[in-house]
């Protein structure tokens, strides 16, 4: 039994959690790729409000593996304190598993994600602070800990020795903070080996035997395309690759393995932190529209940046990731507008383009071109059925189909598991 994906398509925050936990009823798994607690889905369902970080968003349905695989960077301390949560909420943990091969976010990849931000200034690219970026460049630069490393203590103590001779000097002589005694971080990970060791697998050949059983795997994106690495608004983006491309390497999946690829967009657009955003809005009509929709960061409760949607930025993430359907989530919050607007292209220098360009600097001088769109009076919040929706909602979604030229195969229109219109089946 193929995979199926399910990834932002914008610059993260597109709902991924809700489309998620509405599609794992259906599947077997549900396996995060990329990230690490920098992430923040949110689930409603029947069983209350969850905000997670780490756990995969499939976690609230009874007998579904929830997967955290190889290309995830993991804070022990913060899963430990999800899987509390949830259990102490009635959720059964037993079936949480992560990959021996995934690395571990260490207590100086947080001091040294927060004294490099501090250091930029006004250049900050406005991270968490979790220590996700300075994990990763550990990572390629070979003096990771991973999580099978936690599990041999025996030889653990090298490894970190070779680690924080560096970063005790960058801590001291660059920065002027204080070092890292290894001492305590051994200790920390003794206490992390203790209660890790029944979650630890080699996932990537236990993913392999589900889908070779024909059983069905959902994989978890988090951010978004735009915020990509590679392929985002470099160098404001995030440190791993939310695009497809990054499900393979983060599961050790091959290409064929994934039937298909699920983007999640909102109606409009929200951006967190610095960069460009073509369609960004200013004033009080961007906070109308984030009072509205509430839009604080999951994470860091930060007031994310709002604008319309951008289809010029949608069809490059459909490009990147060949979708083979969308989800078009948040409908209702663009209820009772008299008007709405697609940026359809960008005007840079009295040009025309209707590329998104790979040079940030230029993106930054893009001036959005709008076409603008009647607005809907009747709700389309808590809609089930393409019938309920008002004739001007569905023109909105139709020509948004045509911009980025893909079909939508769900609309959300609230928070809860009920609250969505699925119109052609997706995982089968």
């Amino acid at each position: 039994m193929p995979a199926f994906a399910v990834i932002g398509a914008q610059w993260g925050d597109e709902g991924k959690g809700k489309i998620i936990d509405y599609l794992a009823g259906d599947v077997d798994a549900v396996i995060r790729y990329a990230g690490g607690n920098n992430a923040g889905h949110t689930v409603v369902n029947q069983k209350g409000k969850f905000e997670l970080h780490l756990i995969p968003s499939g976690i609230c349905w009874p007998g579904v593996y929830g997967i955290i695989g190889n290309g995830v960077v993991v804070n022990p301390d913060v899963m430990r304190g999800e899987m509390d949560g949830l259990a102490a909420r009635g959720i059964d943990v037993s079936n949480v598993l992560i990959s021996e091969r995934a690395h571990v976010i260490m207590p100086y990849h947080i001091i040294q994600d927060r004294l490099e931000e501090e250091a930029k200034g006004a250049g900050a690219i406005g991270t968490t602070g979790q220590g996700v970026g300075p994990t990763y460049v550990d990572k390629v630069g070979r003096v990771g800990i991973r999580v099978g490393d936690v599990l041999e203590m025996d030889t653990l103590a090298p490894k970190l020795e070779q680690a924080l001779a560096f970063k005790n000097k960058l801590f001291s002589q660059v920065y002027g903070a204080e070092k890292v005694k290894p001492a305590e971080i051994l200790a920390k990970c003794e206490e992390w080996s203790g209660w890790m060791a029944p979650h630890v697998r080699p996932t990537e050949q236990l993913v392999q035997d589900m889908m070779d059983e024909g059983k069905k795997v959902l994989l978890e994106g988090a951010q978004g395309t735009l915020l990509d690495v590679d392929h985002g608004s470099y160098p404001f983006v995030t440190s791993s690759s939310p695009s497809i491309g990054g499900a393979c390497t983060g599961l050790g999946l091959s290409p064929q393995s994934i039937a298909g690829v699920l983007g999640v967009f909102k109606a409009y657009s929200t951006r967190v932190g610095s960069g460009p955003m073509p369609s960004e809005l200013e004033g009080t009509e961007a906070d109308y529209l984030r009072e509205k929709a509430q839009e604080y960061g999951t994470t860091t409760g930060r007031a994310r940046r709002v604008g319309w949607f951008d289809a010029v930025a949608g069809r490059y993430s459909v490009q990147v990731n060949g979708f083979t359907g969308l989800v078009l989530t948040r409908l209702d919050i663009l209820d009772g507008f008299p008007s709405v607007k697609i940026c359809v292209g960008y005007r840079l220098e009295g040009r025309d383009l209707d590329r998104f360009p790979s040079n940030t600097s230029r993106l930054a001088q893009c001036e959005p071109v709008y076409e603008e769109m009647s607005g809907w009076d009747s709700p389309t919040a808590s809609a089930t059925s393409m019938e309920q929706l008002p004739a001007a909602a569905v023109a909105y979604m139709k020509r948004i189909e045509e911009l980025v030229g893909c079909r939508v195969q769900i609309v959300s229109t609230g928070a809860s598991r009920e609250e969505t219109i699925l119109r052609e089946p997706v995982v089968s």
